[in-house]
């Protein structure tokens, strides 16, 4: 059972979505290192989530509804908030210290807090594996270590791939098809949490 946890935590965490998308424009904007506070933050919420949901506590959402549709709708402008600077983006300049940051732990924390499809999965996980631990203590344990852990590593390897592209990538044209992209598909991601 703990094998099937670990091969679905892995293919949720590698299959694109807002995260991925996110993590591949950092890596290709600021590099792997200066990423690595929004990847912690995201897999760090993931963790969180998926503890939350063990413990019941995820049925708050199902018997809110309107909890649901304000999360839907806070997510929804996050990430198109997100997607617009990252269309604005220009090329990264080495040495600079222009007003481009690369997010931080707490975004990455909120992408996954806001966002209803991250809730959804995690309720699927909770109820999937419950019976994994007789004890609530030690399920929340594996499922958090083995949710952050496959987070951690699935987004290592989308940043890792945002900065070899970056690599490839000489012009300010270049660069704008790429920020555009990124953006259009971390916008894309928002139908995710709608349908």
């Amino acid at each position: 059972m703990l094998m099937s946890l670990i091969l679905f935590a892995l293919v949720a965490t590698l299959s694109p979505g807002g995260a991925t998308t996110l993590a591949t424009a950092s890596g290709a904007q600021f590099g792997y290192l200066k990423s690595l506070p929004l990847l912690l933050g995201i897999a760090a919420a993931l963790a969180l989530l998926v503890s939350v949901s063990a413990t019941g506590l995820s049925s708050a959402l199902t018997q809110f509804p309107m909890l649901s549709l304000a999360m839907q709708l806070a997510g929804s402008a996050y990430l198109l908030w997100l997607a617009v600077n990252i269309a604005r983006a220009g090329a990264p300049v080495a040495g600079s210290s222009g007003k481009a940051k690369p997010i931080g732990f707490l975004g990455g924390t909120l992408l996954l807090l806001v966002n209803p499809k991250a809730w959804a999965m995690a309720f699927g996980v909770a109820g999937s594996f419950a019976s994994l631990s007789p004890d609530p203590a030690h399920l929340i344990a594996t499922m958090a270590i083995v949710f952050g852990g496959s987070a951690i590593l699935s987004l290592s390897i989308w940043c890792a791939g945002g900065a070899i592209l970056a690599r490839a990538i000489r012009t300010d044209r270049q660069w704008r098809i790429l920020n555009v992209t990124m953006a259009a598909l971390l916008g894309l991601s928002i139908l995710q949490i709608w349908l």
